[in-house]
């Protein structure tokens, strides 16, 4: 299939919006919010809603949106550690001595009936191209490994597989979790 993709900002919030409230809110409600820097609202969906729409009407989100025909069907987001701070692991992730990246790649969603189909691959490409464009540097994504990993009875691996970060040459830089891994890879810059 054939995606296109756009930024999420104010002219494709309603795009964004129809898919995320499609899904439940996504994962029980989470608007995409867990690694901005207020993290989710204590008024549950509701707030994360209305905090991940203020940070779109202000230019304070980069999030690449994933489209089939003119449907949204997925998404990519990034940003740099100050505007993306949370991330999941935490004090396993500080307990290293490593630099800071210059990007993080935080959350991947794709469309339940689009699993698969090579959604979350556009998404993560669009994003890569839009870091290349401003600048480009070591990128960091925070995905789960599937291989030697007994099946996930209704998990969802929000933040992507190791296997798809491979195939942009992203490299196991150190595990977090028992099956969460940071990875690296230098994107050089457009």
């Amino acid at each position: 299939m054939d995606y296109t993709t756009k930024p999420l900002t104010s002219q494709t919030w309603e795009d964004f919006a129809a898919l995320v409230e499609a899904h439940n809110g996504v994962w029980g409600g989470c608007w995409c919010m867990g690694f901005h820097p207020e993290g989710f609202s204590a008024d549950g969906a509701a707030g994360n809603r209305e905090a991940k729409r203020a940070h779109v009407m202000a230019g304070t989100v980069r999030q690449v949106l994933v489209y089939a025909d003119d449907e949204c069907v997925g998404w990519c987001q990034y940003g740099t550690p100050a505007e993306l701070p949370n991330i999941k692991n935490r004090k396993a992730y500080d307990g290293a001595d490593a630099d800071l990246p210059t990007w993080r790649i935080g959350c991947i969603f794709t469309a339940g009936k689009h699993r698969g189909q090579g959604v979350a691959r556009a998404a993560v490409t669009a994003a890569l191209d839009a870091i290349r464009l401003a600048g480009g540097g070591v990128v960091e994504a925070y995905p789960e490994q599937t291989e030697e990993r007994p099946p996930q009875r209704g998990a969802y691996l929000h933040t992507g597989p190791e296997a798809l970060y491979e195939q942009f040459g992203f490299v196991r830089d150190r595990r977090i979790a028992k099956w969460r891994w940071v990875m690296r890879a230098v994107v050089p810059a457009a």
